[in-house]
């Protein structure tokens, strides 16, 4: 990554620290108790995320088995690794994907296999997010605004993506090859860029037929791990808040951090760049004490963020750097090439 870059990463985990600082001064201010997280609730928010890192490894390890792929599971843990740490320090979670890429090619694995594991992956998360959101429908429908917001927000952008889906697989059987057709050009695709857009479809009815022919009991084990996966990503705001105050409203405390975690992965600053910590108060400011409030901040960040920025980093951090390095070495490539 550039200079620039690492200066914007620096800058956004101020920010994010600086508010969270802030949120725990306010409440440290304030006359009363000030409980603390004990020891056992420290356990159980570390074993989930391991578990949950695990089983998003499990999910990838299965996918590629559904394909006829071989995988080795620990390639999975990296893959997994590596692209938790490329999406905490690039905009929108831009790099992990490429990262991710990367990972697999180091394995042995050419671009096609790894593309479509890819692929498969994010179909099968996006699926479990529609799972998801139609489960809580039903559990939490006393919920309230946040209910509309979680529905509005991850329902959206699953549909979202499965539209695009649809639209771009029936696309790809009439305009993957060719000359642009006249609504491509008024949208201002010449030549160029509609073979790009061409190579994206071909490549996207490639991997749509891979998953045709997909083994189905390993792609219904990798499902059920993705549902696991996220839902243990939403455990750990529970396990903290329930131990600093029993009182919390269970569903509240599932809703909100499905919408900061996904959600908040379109904010355009690295790590969200205090997004998520905004919406965190704004969302609890009501209902938990400011002492409880900036402890239950602190460490559901801790363990569904910086951990997994540490963890990838030890792991894979010069992997990651890099496909980042490539990535952007590639984009000046192009560049530098166009007439």
């Amino acid at each position: 990554m550039s200079l620039r870059r690492w200066l914007l990463v620096l800058l956004s985990f101020g920010a994010t620290t600086g508010i969270t600082a802030y949120i725990l001064w306010q409440g440290f201010s304030k006359p009363g108790p000030h409980p603390t997280l004990p020891l056992w609730a420290h356990g159980a928010a570390f074993a989930v995320v391991l578990l949950e890192i695990g089983t998003r490894s499990i999910k990838l390890h299965w996918s590629a088995a559904a394909l006829h792929i071989p995988l080795r599971f620990m390639t999975s843990l990296r893959v997994c690794l590596g692209g938790d740490f490329a999406a905490s320090i690039t905009p929108a979670r831009s790099g992990a994907e490429p990262a991710r890429f990367l990972v697999l090619a180091e394995d042995g694995i050419a671009p096609a296999p790894s593309l479509l594991i890819l692929f498969a992956e994010l179909l099968l998360e996006t699926w479990s997010l529609v799972v998801l959101c139609a489960v809580f429908l039903f559990l939490f429908r006393d919920a309230g605004n946040v209910l509309g917001l979680m529905t509005g927000m991850i329902g959206g952008y699953a549909l979202l993506v499965l539209t695009a889906g649809t639209v771009a697989y029936a696309l790809s059987r009439s305009h993957a090859n060719g000359p642009p057709p006249g609504w491509a050009r008024s949208l201002g695709l010449h030549a160029g860029r509609w073979r790009a857009v061409q190579r994206a479809l071909r490549s996207l009815r490639t991997n749509l037929a891979g998953l045709r022919h997909a083994s189905l009991p390993p792609m219904l084990g990798a499902f059920l791990a993705s549902l696991v996966h996220v839902g243990l990503r939403l455990a750990v705001l529970p396990i903290i808040a329930l131990a600093l105050d029993p009182s919390f409203s269970l569903s509240s405390l599932v809703l909100w951090p499905l919408v900061f975690l996904y959600g908040g992965a379109i904010a355009p600053a690295p790590g969200g760049g205090g997004a998520v910590e905004f919406g965190f108060q704004y969302a609890y400011a009501d209902t938990m004490s400011p002492a409880v409030l900036g402890g239950a901040l602190l460490w559901w960040r801790f363990y569904t963020f910086y951990l997994y920025v540490l963890l990838g980093g030890l792991s894979v951090g010069g992997t990651v750097l890099k496909a980042l390095r490539t990535q952007r070495h590639g984009r000046l490539h192009a560049r530098a090439s166009k007439p």
